[in-house]
């Protein structure tokens, strides 16, 4: 039996040695571009520095304590408005259900995926132990809610609430 045919190409050294180096450049490659873009979109950290934040943990939980004794009660609404822009009213009533007036309270929505969409509210008061206050260019989703209320620049409130705005 003679063939005419000509005989495949050999596996020599040389082609063993450029499939090796040809593989080895794309997973390099893709390795290289999915790091870049996970340090690109990285949305920083949570806390600077963790042995400071832990050292304010016991004043937290002593400010805590002392909201607890309190007894207040806030109430918060979020809106979102077809715009984009937010709404944020806050309700504070005291432990005998009384508005509680002359108070500072401080809103922030903070997107949990990505901090660098975190928007700032501060809140007039109205009236009546109402407080409001608008947010521009906040997305529908997932986002926290935190209220800090504040009298004669002690933080006399905080609290933290998870809240979906579509």
């Amino acid at each position: 039996m003679n063939r005419s045919e000509p005989s495949p190409r050999p596996l020599t050294g040389k082609v063993v040695l450029a499939l090796l180096v040809a593989f080895f450049g794309i997973v390099f490659g893709v390795n290289g571009l999915m790091m870049a873009l996970a340090i690109k979109t990285l949305p920083g950290t949570e806390v600077d520095s963790a042995y400071a934040a832990s050292l304010a943990y016991e004043r937290e939980i002593i400010a805590a304590r002392d909201q607890d004794r309190r007894g207040w009660k806030v109430d918060a609404k979020v809106e979102r408005k077809p715009n984009g822009a937010a709404v944020l009213q806050v309700e504070a009533r005291d432990k005998a259900g009384l508005p509680l007036a002359g108070l500072s309270f401080f809103g922030r929505l903070e997107r949990p995926s990505d901090k660098r969409f975190d928007r700032e509210v501060t809140l007039a008061e109205v009236g009546g132990g109402i407080y409001r206050g608008n947010a521009d260019s906040v997305l529908p989703g997932r986002w926290d809610l935190v209220l800090e209320g504040d009298q004669g620049g002690i933080r006399m409130f905080l609290s933290k609430n998870k809240l979906l705005l579509n």
